[in-house]
């Protein structure tokens, strides 16, 4: 009786192994791969501890800049090369400070100056201060912000599931808060942060003047979530009291910086690229391990992960580590301008720059047929839990990409935790679980596979 349920068992298992894809068994080993060999988080360690903050311009950006290009060259993959790109560099300067001032009492509370703000008086700023819950209801009073500190608090919506949603729908008061309190008069600009939890980190980010001129630009400055609740608190009983803040950031000339980029070459089309990529900057209050450290690393895993296994990609995989995507996108531009000159076909666009956890599945940038291509590969990306396939953005360096027929996605990871982290002082290293990690490229991983061994939905002729 034992023998013949061994024997029913091994055959069982025989049926299930001859059943069993060669898809789904390239899949099981580039997750294996990841789980038990994997170098990403090796990676990352060294680029946030030893490397740390990366903002473009900076010495950190450059160290990372050579770092990254010598671990991909280790790698011995076909090519690994340097592309110029000249970048923005802005320079916080010395630490910020701000209080509110309430009848002669001060309270102080965090704030960080925005990316690309100009800096207070050497002796800072003191204004009386109007909340406003956005820029819509700033246009609606006008000339009554003249002379003051207009204060921006809408926050994100707890509401939404998907956090990147809460976020899109309050981030135009960071990015161009200023720029339009400026036109009205406004002395200063405070910005609530762009944080889903109260905390007391403030949160930085990118900002813009657009086209004004340079002498109405004006100081704007980020404020913690807890400080945000305390100043809209303290206005509600006194609509008198004053806000003082000092800050000292600078616009220097343009600095020279470098995608960094390697490939493996394709075997039967490799005049289609395919790109697999993240940003290798960061803003400079942390290690930004979470924006964009697990981007990056996860990038290099899939090449590496392809290259370990012998893999010979039918068109050319192409791992690109952009520069400057947090205050100016320039990285990006350029690599796009280059393709353009040298009339590369981009066939896909992979991007993970959503931070390094546990992945849920991709946002899809693509027609119809393609968008249906990729949901229908949902099957074999089930054993791993991942099982999210929806159309939207798919990343801000990827979005310069206009080859005439191109599919774009992004690792869509839990968001849930994203926004505590953010652009913050406490994104480090210790934020990253090594396992969500390595399940993040080996997702990344098995879509570009996919991708290369069936291509993509090509227009049909009219």
């Amino acid at each position: 009786m034992k023998k013949t349920i061994l024997l029913t068992v091994l055959v069982l298992n025989g049926l299930t192994s001859f059943a069993q894809s060669n898809d789904e068994k390239n899949i099981k080993l580039f997750y294996k791969k990841a789980l038990t060999e994997s170098k990403c988080y090796t990676w990352l360690e060294y680029l946030s501890n030893d490397i740390g903050s990366r903002l473009s311009g900076s010495k950190n950006a450059e160290a990372a800049v050579q770092y990254t290009k010598s671990q991909l060259e280790r790698l011995g993959l076909d090519k690994v090369y340097l592309q110029e790109v000249m970048v923005p560099h802005w320079v916080r300067g010395e630490k910020e400070t701000a209080y509110i001032l309430n009848n002669k009492i001060k309270t102080v509370v965090p704030i960080c100056a925005l990316g690309g703000s100009v800096a207070t008086a050497k002796t800072g700023l003191t204004a009386e201060v109007i909340e406003v819950q956005g820029i819509d209801e700033l246009k609606t009073l006008g000339d009554k912000v003249k002379g003051k500190i207009v204060f921006f608090n809408r926050p994100m919506n707890p509401e939404n599931i998907e956090t990147f949603t809460s976020y899109s729908a309050c981030v135009d008061q960071r990015f161009a808060g200023a720029k339009e309190a400026a036109k009205f008069g406004a002395v200063g600009t405070i910005v609530r942060s762009m944080n889903l939890r109260l905390d007391d980190f403030p949160h930085a980010g990118a900002q813009s003047y657009g086209d004004l001129p340079k002498e109405q630009y004006i100081p704007t400055a980020a404020i913690s979530t807890n400080g945000a609740e305390l100043l809209s608190g303290t206005l509600k009983s006194n609509p008198a009291l004053k806000f003082y803040f000092k800050q000292s950031c600078e616009t220097l000339p343009d600095a020279l910086s470098y995608n960094v980029i390697g490939e493996l070459t394709g075997t039967e089309h490799p005049e289609n690229i395919m790109v697999v990529g993240g940003h290798l900057d960061s803003w400079d209050l942390a290690d930004g391990s979470q924006d964009d450290g697990a981007g990056v690393v996860q990038s290099m895993e899939v090449i590496r992960i392809l290259k370990d296994l012998n893999y010979k990609p039918k068109n050319t995989i192409r791992v690109v580590l952009f520069m400057n995507e947090e205050n100016g996108g320039k990285g990006g531009a350029k690599y796009e301008e280059v393709s353009k000159t040298n009339n590369e076909n981009h066939i896909f666009a992979l991007e993970s720059d959503s931070g390094g956890f546990t992945p849920r599945g991709f946002s899809i940038e693509a027609d119809d047929a393609n968008v249906k291509k990729i949901q229908g590969f949902k099957d074999l990306f089930e054993p791993y839990l991942v099982h999210s396939f929806t159309i939207g953005h798919a990343g801000s360096d990827i979005s310069h990409l206009t080859s005439k027929a191109i599919v774009k996605a992004g690792l869509k990871p839990d968001s849930q935790r994203y926004f505590d982290y953010h652009h913050a002082a406490n994104d480090k290293f210790d934020a990253v679980s090594k396992r969500e990690l390595e399940l993040g490229a080996a997702t990344m991983t098995t879509l570009m596979y996919l991708i290369d061994q069936t291509g993509i939905e090509l227009p049909k002729a009219n």
